[in-house]
């Protein structure tokens, strides 16, 4: 049976920006970067990416808290947020944090915003994005109920 996986990221974003700099400058090896203009190959079609990327992220992992993954991100970034503005005003880049759950069996994570991640995204104006995809049940609700 699967369970409910949680996976958060961060992401600095913008039309083109020195994504090794970047890199360095925070001192933290990026999970994933493309540039604008990058093609995306392996979808049916073939396309371009509109905007360069920076992301930090823990990967799905089964939880039950999307607190616990986003202190993951917020462990490696909260001493970082002078430079992250830096970054954000020398080239034009967006900051955003993305929550994705995927929910099993109804099995809903809880999803509360602590007042550290709150005060590192006020710092840095970054946005949420937040994504549930909640998956069938395994079994109907009139069995249960039987």
């Amino acid at each position: 049976m699967e369970r409910t996986k949680v996976r958060v990221y961060f992401s600095l974003f913008g039309d083109t920006f020195p994504l090794d700099y970047v890199t360095v400058k925070l001192d933290i090896t990026p999970s994933t970067t493309y540039t604008k203009g990058d093609t995306i190959t392996h979808l049916p079609t073939v396309l371009v990416r509109q905007e360069t990327c920076w992301e930090l992220d823990t990967g799905y992992q089964e939880s039950l808290d999307v607190n616990d993954q986003l202190q993951k991100i917020l462990a490696q970034l909260q001493n970082k947020v002078f430079l992250i503005n830096e970054i954000k005003m020398n080239y034009s880049v967006e900051c955003k944090i993305f929550i994705v759950a995927e929910i099993e069996d109804g099995d809903t994570p809880a999803i509360y915003l602590d007042r550290d991640i709150i005060r590192f995204a006020s710092i840095i104006e970054a946005e949420f994005d937040i994504d549930l995809y909640a998956y069938p049940y395994e079994e109907s609700n009139d069995e249960l109920f039987e």
